[in-house]
């Protein structure tokens, strides 16, 4: 079996754990082309047999998102499953959060979080963020190709974009939060878009797991 299966990633599992499941049912070698957070769903491109030597070609795909964050807080991993590192009372408009957002259109450095599967050193930092050591990650250039604001209320707000690869949601939440001075996390994550691919072709994970069966 050589092929790319489109899967709609539930909240919970990790993409490795989405993985090891697939090769286990499939019993074909299995990779995916980009990691989501377990907190996040969507898209999710595996690739199976002969076809993950195509993996690194999916690498520098550009992504798009739909996106709930949360102000008035900060966390250690940059969304709700992290531990509270601050709290703010102050409130902020539509107004403020559309003004924001617009600072961030266009080519951006982005520091990725400390909990995140980016490699320092041979390891992953979310590794070396459990263990409580300092993780120093140097930023990055990306770019936002749109981003706008679906929904705002009060303390939660919504927003879809259109980024490029190794664009980090979580820090762009959290640098809005800055940016607004009252601190943000994210609350959910959808991924929608890599490249040409959608989440309307996508098939859930429990469909793939229960083929054939």
């Amino acid at each position: 079996m050589d092929e790319i299966l489109l899967v709609d990633k539930p909240k919970g599992p990790t993409s490795s754990r989405v993985v090891e499941l697939i090769r286990k049912k499939l019993k074909v070698k299995v990779g995916h082309t980009g990691t989501l957070d377990p907190l996040a769903t969507g898209l999710l491109v595996i690739l199976t047999g002969k076809r993950t030597k195509e993996a690194a070609s999916f690498l520098h795909m550009d992504k798009s998102y739909e996106v709930e964050a949360v102000l008035g807080i900060e966390t250690d991993t940059f969304d709700v499953e992290g531990q509270v590192l601050h709290r703010s009372d102050e409130e902020v408009t539509r107004g403020d959060v559309e003004a924001v957002l617009k600072e961030f259109c266009g080519d951006i450095w982005q520091v990725p979080p400390s909990f995140s599967a980016k490699k320092m050193k041979g390891r992953r930092a979310y590794q070396l963020a459990r263990k409580g050591l300092c993780v120093e990650m140097p930023p990055q250039k990306v770019s936002v190709y749109s981003l706008e604001l679906k929904e705002f209320r009060f303390p939660s707000f919504t927003f879809a974009c259109d980024v490029s690869s190794g664009f980090y949601i979580r820090s762009l939440v959290h640098d809005i939060g800055e940016r607004l001075k009252t601190g943000a996390t994210v609350a959910e994550v959808r991924r929608t878009r890599v490249g040409a691919y959608r989440i309307e072709q996508a098939r859930t994970l429990e469909s793939i797991l229960s083929r054939n069966a």
